[in-house]
């Protein structure tokens, strides 16, 4: 049977499975008695497990069994939960997700993970972990039982029939040396010489994996011959480059036994988790509204997935589609035709909300990405000896998925800061008379047509004068400039390249990477990113990003007889200006905007826009905003709001100061969208 149509659904719900693992194994480190948590662990353990072997990824499927029975174990209560066994079975985790990962690229999925197997052996065998490090370095798991193999009703009939016949059955455990050079060469002669006493029935790894080298330094083969198992040791003995061999007799019945027993006990276990399972739901059924948990069925099985390249081919035609919208309701404003005027307009209604479809088809919650934090949290602050609580909010907030795919990295670097440099110690927290555990504040949320996420911690917060000092000496401002400067841009100096307040670099910081390379990404994808502090008390890091990349809302503008795009997203307002109210200051034209000095960039000067006709006596001034810099952009004209598609300016035109793209108008004109960040600073 071809498995490989199923490959990417089994990828996915196989990361599903191992979020949900990840995310239950923290909460039951805060309530390890809590049974349903472990329930929760082990049923995605269960199916991880069953969808693995189906898949025939035996090396995954015995690793998520191993973990299983140290589920097990805690279930029946013979297991304490403890942060340390906790971490081996974390470990365990990051093996299946890199096996995951390796099959998703197009890899075996094998990985050698006999130490984690060992240390969870030995923790189902009640052993402590603290003696698991030493043992498992010295000791590697040479019992035959951990490699015996598992047959099928065809296997267990040839086995029988041999014995009948007189032969005798044995599972062979062949180790390689670590330096043989030609695995599969040592492999065949192994094989040469058993078929030469007796024939082998069956191997693990399968002979085509044997073959290709798929395997560490041992395997096992079921062999049915008339020898001696002193005979086929002294046999496969004389093969170089083997360092050891283990023949042990195979009882048929014995193990039929043994299998009985152990699917007998693997049944029981489902059928328990199933109860409880059907327990659980019949509280959550209970508490909740009737037919609550009937609709919530309902509803989670109505989702297709669908391949993400689908969908960008979508917005492409349908971004093509928006421009042939904007020619023809010029086409028939033009020609003021009745009729045609009423389909068009029927048609841009109906195109906007396709657009709204379609965009909300590619919105993805930022769940996806904060799911990865408290775990990356947790390993953090036991490295660094810190307790740390790690608050989501708003994780179902939805955010475009070229942004999902881009803003995880940021806030890896932002999380990791405020953990490292942002909250202190517990007995420094102890001295200055606040909790022992650290607060991280993770939040996502709507407003207009951006997403702010916010990551707020309860630390010591940015010592203003230790940045001031360190950008002094780094050149990063002068001594002079340094005195003019507000302490939210002192602040903000922790995102100039280089710059880093750590006293010694560790693997954590201290390189000055990171902060900088938050800020550049952020702004690539249209945000910003700003910082909020107090001494003593904690920081605020605030991004601001845009709900969608492609299709944004713009005012367009005249200057002499070209056209601009300013996005609607840095717009406060619009004015018309006197020419005598614009006073000089320090060299600069500036006006009175409501009581705050704006200064005014002259687009006209800064594009170089030939000068057509001559200048009048009132100024058409658009006002604009990033973070707290205001500025205003002085046009000749207002031609009015659209919806316009933004295209990249390819590779030839990658530097253009201050025009982030372009777009094609209704009449077939190109009209440059002026980035308004850069014009800012």
């Amino acid at each position: 049977m071809d498995m490989s149509q199923y490959l990417e659904i089994f990828i996915d719900e196989s990361k599903e499975h191992l979020q949900t693992i990840n995310e239950q194994l923290l909460e039951l480190e805060k309530t390890p008695e809590d049974m349903t948590i472990v329930n929760e662990i082990f049923r995605s353990a269960h199916t991880l497990k069953g969808m693995s072997a189906t898949m025939g990824f035996e090396d995954l499927a015995n690793l998520t069994h191993q973990m299983e029975n140290v589920l097990d174990g805690i279930r029946n209560h013979k297991i304490t939960v403890t942060s340390e066994i906790l971490d081996v079975v974390f470990q365990a985790v990051d093996h299946l997700e890199a096996m995951i990962m390796s099959i998703a690229e197009g890899g075996d999925g094998k990985r050698d993970v006999k130490e984690v197997v060992e240390r969870l052996k030995r923790i189902e065998r009640g052993e402590s972990p603290a003696e698991l490090a030493a043992a498992t370095a010295t000791e590697s798991p040479s019992s035959s039982a951990s490699f015996s193999q598992t047959y099928g009703e065809f296997e267990y009939n040839v086995l029988q029939q041999s014995k009948e016949q007189g032969f005798s059955a044995y599972e062979i455990r062949v180790k390689l040396r670590d330096d043989c050079l030609l695995k599969a060469a040592r492999v065949f002669m192994v094989f040469e010489a058993l078929n030469e006493m007796g024939e082998v029935i069956k191997s693990n790894p399968s002979v085509e994996m044997l073959e290709e080298e798929q395997f560490d330094q041992e395997f096992v083969v079921t062999v049915v011959s008339k020898k001696s198992a002193e005979e086929l040791y002294e046999r496969i003995m004389k093969v170089s480059e083997i360092e050891e061999v283990d023949v042990v007799p195979f009882d048929v019945e014995e193990r039929k036994k043994t299998d009985a027993a152990e699917a007998a006990q693997a049944e029981a276990r489902q059928q328990e988790a199933a109860t409880v399972q059907a327990k659980q739901q019949k509280q959550t059924k209970d508490s909740s509204e009737p037919n609550a948990a009937a609709k919530q069925s309902a509803s989670t099985n109505k989702t297709i997935r669908v391949n993400i390249e689908r969908l960008d081919i979508l917005m492409n035609l349908f971004e093509e589609l928006v421009i042939d919208r904007g020619r023809l309701e010029q086409i028939s404003r033009e020609l003021n035709h009745p009729e045609l005027h009423e389909t068009v307009e029927r048609m841009s209604r109906i195109s906007s909300d396709l657009q709204n479809i379609i965009l909300n088809m590619r919105m993805v919650p930022v769940e996806t990405v904060f799911n990865r934090f408290p775990r990356m949290v947790r390993q953090l602050a036991r490295e660094l000896g810190k307790k740390v609580n790690l608050e989501i909010i708003g994780a179902e907030t939805e955010l475009d998925r070229t942004v999902i795919d881009e803003i995880g990295d940021p806030l890896v670097h932002l999380l990791r800061n405020a953990i490292d440099h942002g909250i202190e110690t517990p007995d420094v927290r102890r001295a200055s008379g606040k909790p022992e555990e650290g607060t991280v504040k993770l939040k996502a949320y709507h407003s207009g047509n951006h997403v702010f996420i916010e990551i707020e911690d309860d630390g010591a917060g940015i010592n203003r004068d230790k940045v001031l000092r360190k950008a002094i000496d780094k050149g990063i401002v002068s001594k002079q400039n340094a005195e003019n400067l507000t302490d939210r841009q002192i602040y903000e100096l922790i995102f100039a390249p280089g710059f880093s307040t750590a006293d010694k670099i560790s693997d954590i910081s201290g390189r000055g990477v990171g902060l900088d390379v938050v800020k550049s990404t952020i702004e690539s994808l249209g945000g910003t990113v700003t910082v909020d502090s107090e001494e003593g008390s904690g920081s605020i890091f605030s991004i601001q990003l845009p709900l969608t990349l492609s299709i944004i809302s713009v005012l367009l503008v005249e200057i002499q007889q070209e056209k601009y795009a300013i996005p609607l997203s840095s717009i406060i307002e619009t004015a018309i200006i006197k020419k005598e109210d614009i006073f000089h200051t320090h060299n600069q034209q500036v006006i009175d905007f409501r009581g705050k000095v704006v200064p005014l960039v002259f687009l006209k000067e800064i594009f170089e826009i030939p000068t057509v006709t001559e200048e009048e006596e009132f100024v058409s001034v658009v006002i604009v905003r990033k973070g707290e810099k205001m500025a205003g952009l002085v046009v000749d004209s207002f031609i009015g709001q659209q919806e316009v598609v933004l295209k990249s300016l390819g590779n030839y035109l990658t530097s253009v100061f201050a025009i982030s793209g372009a777009t094609i108008l209704g009449d077939g004109q190109v009209a440059l969208i002026i980035d308004c960040n850069s014009l800012i600073k």
